[in-house]
């Protein structure tokens, strides 16, 4: 790929015969990996860890939760789906603001809300106040759960940009690990513990204020191209003083609006966009579906309470070496060649699942389908933030993300219907393993972006 690009309208003017500017990426195609590259991958994880431990903290101390509020089942999952309800608009809001004023700012500003919003729900004196500060603590938290991948991705060497960024992605695992051994440890001294615990993770927003600097593309496309340099030469690139770097249009030749959401479904993006909200939609079901209800499907099959808490947790350790495979092969593979074979193997393992007739063929079965499908988990999130041009990267992963969300919410009550409805255990498993196939179907034609520069 030619790193010289022409300048878009409104750039520099350049006499004929002078050089015209490079993009942003031809700087990141040789770059080194450097200490500060390290930093922001830390801070950016720890988020990510965040973001897990948001979404799971509660579920395991939902118990002491009803008791102290004197509500049921019902309500109790209503206060535990809050935060995703509020992440859900907060994502389409919080997307198109990141394209606007910057990935850094974002990250700032919805963190640290969200840590007074958690901090507030754990002193709610009110079953209500409890879901209007959760739900607040969703649409603040949006903001950097929507920016986290395609602002690692910004900031990254072109050659490793896969590779670090599905590392990234172990953040869940350990995120859900965390959550089980602080409930274990915590959820003596009550619900409200945990959630203030929570709260603290507003102060995480010094290390990325210290650690992680503003996207060079976001900059160099805003106009800002001495701040988009100093960035690139704190992360290691040589930049010459008052480069000037090009910027990409729109197809028809003119400047293209950050964060217009409509310019997602036109022209060539359309076709991409609406694959990429089934997809984000299927695959989220599919893995969701079964995590929600998997103790309870495990203790139809025979095993206790404990033990299927004690499978969920091996089941997350497994999620681990899934993510570092896929890690070692999409650099190598490219997106799409480690993507599409580990979704059908999850498929397959979930498949297998159904039909265990031992305790020993469950284990391996499940293993398997928590390795294949947080790998394949690894390896989208990467892919998904490489779709988009810059002015629209924030907005189009806003979207990907609202589709996750929208999973998230109707699958643990669709499968409970099922359930409840006696469908049976293998059916229930083949009916969510369905929406695995159909991720892989409507991922087939989408593009591959490994090697290639971020528009």
């Amino acid at each position: 790929m030619s790193a010289v690009h022409e300048a878009r309208p409104g750039a520099a003017e350049y006499p004929a015969g002078a050089a015209r500017p490079l993009p942003v990426g031809h700087w990141f195609e040789d770059m080194p990996l450097r200490r500060a590259h390290l930093l922001a991958a830390f801070a950016l994880f720890m988020a990510f860890v965040i973001e897990s431990w948001e979404q799971l903290a509660l579920v395991y101390v939902s118990g002491d939760l009803g008791t102290a509020f004197g509500i049921g089942e019902g309500r109790i999952g209503w206060a535990l789906s809050a935060v995703a309800l509020g992440m859900i608009p907060g994502c389409l809001v919080w997307g198109p603001v990141s394209d606007r004023i910057g990935r850094r700012g974002v990250c700032l500003w919805s963190l640290a809300a969200y840590g007074v919003f958690a901090l507030a729900s754990g002193l709610s004196p009110s079953f209500t106040v409890l879901m209007v500060t959760r739900f607040l603590s969703g649409l603040a938290l949006a903001g950097i759960y929507t920016v986290t991948f395609p602002y690692f991705l910004e900031l990254l060497p072109s050659r490793l940009r896969g590779r670090a960024a599905v590392y990234l992605s172990i953040g869940w695992p350990v995120g859900v690990l965390l959550a089980v051994g602080a409930t274990q440890l915590l959820g003596g001294l009550g619900w409200h513990v945990v959630a203030l615990a929570s709260g603290l993770a507003g102060v995480w927003v010094i290390a990325i204020r210290a650690w992680v600097p503003e996207s060079p593309y976001w900059l160099a496309e805003r106009g800002r191209h001495a701040e988009a340099a100093a960035v690139l030469r704190r992360l290691g690139a040589d930049v010459p003083e008052g480069t000037v770097f090009a910027s990409g249009g729109d197809d028809s030749g003119g400047q293209r609006r950050s964060g217009r959401t409509t310019d997602l479904f036109r022209g060539r993006l359309l076709r991409l966009t609406l694959l990429m909200l089934v997809v984000n939609f299927s695959f989220n079901w599919g893995y969701w579906g079964l995590q929600t209800w998997l103790p309870t499907l495990l203790q139809d099959k025979g095993l206790s309470m404990s033990a299927s808490l004690g499978f969920v947790a091996l089941s997350a350790v497994c999620m681990i070496p899934g993510y570092v495979s896929a890690s070692l092969l999409t650099g190598r593979f490219g997106r799409r060649k480690v993507f599409l074979p580990y979704v059908a193997l999850a498929a397959l393992s979930g498949v297998a699942f159904a039909y265990a007739d031992t305790l020993t063929e469950m284990y391996v079965a499940n293993f398997a389908l928590s390795f294949f499908c947080l790998g394949a988990w690894g390896v989208w999130n990467t892919w998904n933030g490489e779709f988009y041009p810059t002015p629209l990267r924030a907005t189009g992963y806003a979207w990907a993300t609202a589709a996750q969300l929208g999973a998230t919410s109707l699958a643990p009550s669709v499968v409970g219907y099922l359930l409840g409805r006696a469908t049976g255990y293998s059916s229930t498993i083949l009916f969510i393993m369905a929406f695995l196939a159909v991720a892989l179907l409507c991922a087939m034609p989408l593009p591959e972006t490994e090697g290639k520069d971020l528009e």
